[in-house]
């Protein structure tokens, strides 16, 4: 983070100073009070279950001096418990999440620096990933980290970005209306990118006509300077549906995308490659990622990447050194058992796709572990039983179905023939059987929704390998 004054933020926080020296300095941003120390500044958070004020005596005690606090009452208790009082700098807002947020905005003025924004229903993370590592080819490139895409983790990753980043590629996740607006009133993206409208968090927002418009409010902040990039499909991300002063491109497989996707091959775990044809030139691709489904979100992160007047050669060589966060489609080994850990979240879509790799990845036996999905609404018990007949159909050897609704999931398998399934309602109950369900020679995907914290099974089989 580039240096701020505390005047800096009391102006970008919109707060006021209410003790310390105006010219003091911060060259970090902490939220966490229990690795605050010198040189950050706190703010004091208040969520769903922790206030964050109740924590200054010991953020003082830490070293830290600056605070930007909306509770005046906690922070004169908490400087008179600890005699630091002056010397510290306190700014006094009305929200400090809120705050958070403003600072965020003011800190991307003082860069030099192109932003693109990611979203979609499925494929945000890989595609935010291989869209860094292209623009990395030619530019300083910074991204979130782990799942800081939403309405603190942004602006989290905008205030850790380096004084000389020229390029900042940021992930936005949302699961209600008005999210992404707000998010994007934040970055105020030159690049958007949307990489799909699926299923996920249809429970929050209705219909995927609703998943489309809380999308869309990507481009709530574009002009005729901006450009939306997204995978081509026939209901709605198309020319018909997206109108705006911005510019549209598309990727797909069909002569109506600026960028054509084909010739996919697909090496299961040992990755993917194909081609891209754009202005009437074709290249070749190779990802040493697994999944068709990453050919997509390569294709989008190239079409960002020349927008950034990289090269489709630079572009190739940046995603050939891709890795994608983990547990998206890592590949795990250990004395002759593969896993598939796809543990971070679940849709229809993911899982498809996660099936997909799992059937393309040598093995005696092909076993795939899948937990509920979460947030699907009255669509929840159809598509997993949706998801049973699709492992069945592409030939899935074992299944294991874990959860409430995944129920539907063994019972979709079962009704398209597949003779051996194992149903679970806790991950505990197959954690004990587990012995008896996995040989040495398997490749076994792990898949289910974030709440299922399906990584402990990925976890307990490397153990017992061990």
């Amino acid at each position: 983070m580039k240096k701020l004054t505390v005047n800096q933020i009391k102006e970008g926080t919109g707060g006021r100073l209410l003790n310390g020296n105006a010219f003091d300095t911060a060259e970090n941003i902490c939220t966490d009070s229990r690795i605050a120390q010198a040189g950050d500044v706190f703010f004091a958070l208040i969520g769903e279950l922790h206030d964050a004020h109740q924590y200054l005596p010991q953020v003082l005690e830490s070293g830290c001096r600056c605070v930007v606090i909306s509770d005046e009452n906690a922070w004169k208790q908490a400087a008179e418990q600890s005699g630091e009082a002056g010397n510290v700098s306190a700014i006094l807002v009305e929200d400090t999440t809120r705050a958070l947020q403003e600072l965020a905005a003011f800190y991307l003025g003082l860069l030099n620096l192109k932003k693109i924004a990611v979203t979609g229903s499925t494929g945000k993370t890989s595609t935010r990933d291989l869209t860094a590592y292209v623009c990395r080819e030619k530019y300083k490139t910074q991204k979130n980290t782990g799942n800081l895409n939403n309405h603190i983790g942004v602006p989290l990753t905008i205030l850790s970005f380096e004084e000389d980043t020229q390029v900042g590629v940021l992930e936005m996740g949302m699961d209600k209306q008005g999210e992404i607006d707000l998010l994007a009133r934040i970055v105020k993206p030159d690049i958007g990118i949307i990489t799909n409208i699926g299923l996920a968090h249809i429970e929050n927002l209705g219909s995927q006509e609703g998943i489309f418009q809380a999308k869309m409010e990507l481009t709530g902040y574009f002009d005729e300077t901006n450009v939306l990039i997204a995978a081509r499909d026939e209901e709605f991300l198309n020319r018909e549906r997206i109108q705006g002063p911005y510019r549209l491109v598309l990727a797909g497989t069909d002569g109506k995308s600026d960028f054509i996707i084909s010739h996919i091959e697909d090496f299961g775990a040992d990755g993917i490659q194909f081609c891209l044809e754009h202005l009437g030139e074709m290249h070749r691709f190779r990802l040493p990622i697994p999944g068709r489904h990453n050919a997509f979100n390569a294709a989008l992160a190239v079409a960002a990447g020349l927008e950034l007047g990289i090269t489709m050669e630079e572009a190739a060589r940046g995603l050939a050194k891709a890795q994608l966060t983990d547990k998206r489609l890592t590949v795990r080994g250990k004395n002759g058992i593969k896993i598939i850990d796809d543990t971070y979240n679940a849709s229809p879509d993911s899982m498809r796709a996660a099936i997909d790799v799992l059937m393309k990845t040598r093995g005696i036996r092909n076993i795939a572990v899948l937990g509920d999905m979460f947030e699907l609404g009255e669509t929840s018990l159809t598509q997993h039983e949706l998801i049973g007949r699709y492992a069945a159909q592409q030939g899935v050897q074992l299944l294991v179905a874990i959860g409430r609704d995944a129920e539907q999931i063994a019972r979709g398998a079962e009704k398209e023939g597949l003779e051996k399934s194992f149903y679970f309602e806790r991950k505990e109950e197959f954690l004990e059987h587990m012995d008896s369900i996995i040989e040495r020679g398997d490749v076994i995907l792990v898949k289910g929704s974030r709440g299922m914290e399906m990584e402990k099974i990925v976890k307990k089989i490397m153990e017992q390998q061990e």
